[in-house]
């Protein structure tokens, strides 16, 4: 009774259209209530929840890859990826470039959303005028921004980390999406390729060599934020807190020094949609702090483990039913707020069958990427719809490949754990 008390809340909440973080604070008050838990001590667990010193990540990974896609740096980063991919003319090069040119913009950004609008405004008209369908192109452009939910230096690697209760480190979350994400992006890619023979998509344009010299020189002050993120991490200089500091103090340094394609008098409305992006982020962390406070005296986990452990003791098994689950709360849910809620109670259920949480992580952040691009909740999707102009109907209808291609992915994430746990076992000593 007392899990239905606080399930039944939160869902009461949700169906009222409370905003997601109001509703798992009340839904914590409630439940608090119902147990005998004085209400100051959900209070005190709200104000936990964001006391933490590994929350200074987010900002300062928020604020760099909002310099930096504002900036000029997606404009540039598209025209590198085509001299790249012109090298070899591939039939449906445009799309490589498309895929190529997020993957190294999710290096910089850590969001699906950012990369979706960054890249699609510049890439999408492109493809169009050379003759893809626009829905392909925004299909291309959607899918591959999944990347970022993977690769460093991800915000919800970060949120992750502390739905746990910080004993899962961010720099192992950050160095096990490596992987997974090039290996979603490499993908993507070769889908794309058999499309366009397919279907007789427009070669790529090799880029002469004077003008490729220039793009790549203009380009490499940018990427430069990714070895200041990674390397960093890597070789020991940088916390990742103090990594995403620097990270920012570059990234204004190359957008208003060097490209200065940004007017000093829009710097402020950058900051401010920022702090205001933080702002919704820390206040949906504090709240489901708290929730997941009450979840732990109601022993709702522990009781979750068992349910699961009695339907089958093959880890496989429950692998997959925790994807289908996931699959399909990440179709009625945002990716943040099923995070926070998930991770206290399926990973006492992996943790218990042998599943490392670093690989776990991996697991969960791929299958809520895709509820990105699914209805009815699918942020990614619908900028993705509102970038490239396109009915939502139409990106529906030619989706489906890229889903499958995400499926297979996950499926090799979820059952060859190397993929997600060498990195960080060579990098991280």
């Amino acid at each position: 009774m007392d899990i239905a008390i606080l399930v039944g809340t939160l869902f009461l909440c949700f169906a009222i259209g409370m905003p997601i973080s109001y509703s798992l604070g009340l839904g914590a008050l409630v439940g608090a209530l119902w147990i005998g838990i004085p209400p100051e001590a959900v209070m005190l667990k709200i104000s936990d929840g964001v006391s933490k010193v590994a929350m200074l990540t987010i900002p300062f990974f928020v604020l760099a890859g909002a310099i930096m896609a504002e900036g000029g740096m997606a404009r540039r980063l598209v025209a590198f990826a085509n001299v790249l991919v012109g090298l070899v003319r591939l039939r449906g090069g445009l799309s490589a470039v498309n895929i190529l040119a997020t993957t190294f913009l999710s290096g910089i950004s850590g969001s699906s959303v950012a990369d979706t609008s960054a890249i699609g405004s510049v890439m999408i008209p492109q493809m169009e005028r050379v003759g893809y369908p626009r829905p392909f192109a925004t299909n291309v452009t959607i899918s591959a921004s999944v990347q970022a939910i993977l690769v460093p230096p991800s915000h919800n690697a970060v949120i992750y980390s502390l739905a746990t209760g910080g004993t899962i480190s961010i720099i192992s979350l950050f160095m096990a999406g490596v992987v997974p994400g090039l290996l979603l992006g490499f993908a993507l890619i070769l889908l794309c390729l058999f499309i366009a023979y397919r279907d007789g998509h427009p070669r790529g344009d090799a880029v002469p060599l004077r003008q490729a010299i220039r793009i790549t020189i203009d380009a490499m002050w940018g990427l430069v934020t990714i070895v200041i993120i990674i390397g960093g991490i890597l070789l020991g200089v940088f916390t990742a807190i103090e990594a995403g500091a620097m990270a920012c103090l570059w990234a204004f340094f190359v957008t208003m020094f060097v490209y200065r394609d940004y007017r000093w008098r829009d710097l402020p409305a950058l900051v401010h949609r920022t702090l205001k992006t933080v702002a919704m982020v820390m206040t949906l962390i504090a709240m489901a702090s708290s929730f997941g406070y009450v979840m732990a005296l109601m022993q709702m986990p522990a009781k979750i483990t068992t349910f699961f452990l009695s339907l089958s003791d093959n880890k496989y098994v429950i692998l997959m039913l925790i994807n289908a689950m996931l699959l399909v709360l990440g179709c009625l849910m945002d990716m943040a707020p099923l995070i926070l809620i998930c991770t206290p109670i399926l990973l006492p259920v992996v943790v218990k069958l042998g599943v490392d949480p670093v690989h776990f992580g991996m697991i969960m952040l791929l299958n809520l990427g895709i509820g990105l691009l699914t209805p009815p909740v699918g942020a990614t999707l619908f900028v993705g719809c509102a970038v490239g102009n396109v009915k939502l109907e139409e990106v529906m209808r030619g989706i489906w490949p890229f889903y499958g291609v995400m499926l297979a992915v996950l499926m090799l994430v979820t059952f060859v754990p190397a993929l997600s746990l060498w990195l960080p076992s060579v990098t991280i000593r």
